[in-house]
Order: C-alpha cells, then structure tokens, then sequence
C-alpha cells in the first residue's frame, strides 16, 4: 500500500527525501517535448497530472498542473503556472474539462493506476498523453551490468503498455521516445552514453528507483561504475555509445484517444 509522505507524496517515493535538488539534473528535453507537443494536437487547454516540477508542461497553450508533493511544486520556475495540491486518483475538475490531459514519468508512482487514468479519462475530451517506460526494455540498458537492483526496482514499478492502454480505453498509439545523447532529462537512460554523470549522488537521487535500493547496494555498483570508468573496461565495451546520436531504450509515449 502506498502511503501519503510528509510533503504530501501520494506515491511510493518519498519526493520530501529525493525531490530536493531535483531540478538541477531533470530539465526537460527539447526533443521530448517536441514529440510531446505533436501528440497534444490542437489541445488549447492541458492538464498536467503528477505534475512535478514542470518539465514538458507547453507554454504556448492553457495548462493547469496538478501535483501532491509540496516540494515538488516548490521547484517549479516562476514562469509556469502554480500546481494545484492533488492526486491523479481525484481530479477536482468536471467531465470533459480538458482538451487533452498528460502524464509524464508519473504513472509508475500512482496508488491506484485504474482510478488515475479513469480520472484523466473523464476530465479530457481529447487525447491523453503517458510518457512513461516499457518494462520490458528496462533491464536491456548497461547499468544493468553495474545495479541490476535499480533497473529491477524500475521494471517492476512500471505498469506494461499494454495494462495502461487497457485502463484508458479507445484508440491508443503508442511512440517510441529516442534519447538524445546530451539529454538534458536526467533519468538513468540519459546517461547512456555519459556513464560519468551516474557518479553523481544528486544525478542517482533525481531517478526514483535508486532510493529503493539498499546504500550498501548502490555504493558497491558506483564503485565498480567508478572502477570500470577509470581502468577503461567500461569503454571497451560501451564505449561506442559515447558518440551515438541517439539510444532506443525503454522510452514511450503513449497516446490515448477516444
């Protein structure tokens, strides 16, 4: 069961914990939010769930976030609008409010995923967007080789496409998301090719699933990390990475329409 954290998180990560500093290494990506973009259509009206701190929200078009961690609202820029205090499992708002609704790297925290999307569902007349990740590609990645702990935390949180586009109903599409390799959004698949940045406790900090690994876990997988860096076997075998445009991960949008 899923418990409401001192700062209001409604989700299985304590964002009042992890959340402080999470700005500094999740800021969104231009290509993301392009693909993102494209996917709201002409939607003149958007409603953010599980908001955060404002990544991939459209500045172009009428958005209301919504978002229960007080220190997740906290980090928000002063240029987007202030997120109301709620949880995807009750959205204050009437049917078919919204033209379009999104969720991006959320849905794997929700209490009750069903009464979530049902929520989205209702609120939105048009296409509801699901950045989230396949857990079936999750553990193809190469940190894998260093915490399979971490990607197995995360491939366990992630809901299947397939259950999210059951839930929601309708039309759905689902797109594959390439990363970029100077990815400005700091999740683990990020770092493809920057195995350095994954040194980092505020970078590890700033993807959820590492908070539920065991320190002594995680201190022993950024120490060979460290090794294989310094003596070059990370490269040996990854290395190629370093110079590759993009990285098909486990990265998808899925577009619900009805």
């Amino acid at each position: 069961m899923n418990e409401r954290h001192s700062d209001g998180s409604a989700g299985d990560a304590n964002y009042g914990k992890i959340g402080v500093g999470y700005t500094s290494y999740r800021q969104p990506e231009r290509r993301i939010a392009a693909i993102i973009c494209r996917a709201l259509e002409d939607a003149r009206t958007v409603l953010n769930v599980g908001a955060g701190a404002g990544s991939y929200e459209p500045t172009d078009r009428e958005v209301i976030p919504i978002e229960p961690s007080e220190f997740m609202r906290a980090q928000r820029p002063k240029h987007l609008p202030v997120a109301i205090d709620g949880m995807a499992e009750k959205i204050p708002f009437a049917n078919a409010r919204f033209d379009a609704s999104m969720a991006t790297f959320t849905v794997h925290q929700w209490a009750d995923l069903r009464a979530g999307l049902s929520e989205m569902r209702r609120v939105t007349r048009g296409p509801v967007l699901i950045l989230t990740c396949d857990p079936n590609r999750v553990r193809d990645f190469w940190l894998n080789d260093y915490a399979p702990e971490v990607l197995a935390t995360e491939a366990r949180r992630y809901p299947p496409l397939e259950t999210i586009g059951a839930m929601l109903g309708g039309n759905i599409q689902i797109i594959d998301v390439p990363i970029p390799l100077l990815c400005q959004d700091g999740f683990n698949e990020a770092y493809y090719g920057r195995p350095e940045k994954l040194l980092e406790e505020g970078a590890r900090l700033a993807c959820s699933a590492w908070s539920f690994v065991d320190p002594a876990a995680t201190n022993q997988a950024v120490g060979r990390l460290r090794e294989d860096i310094a003596t070059g076997r990370w490269d040996a075998k990854y290395g190629y990475l370093r110079k590759q445009h993009e990285y098909a991960g486990s990265l998808r949008l899925l577009v619900g329409r009805p």
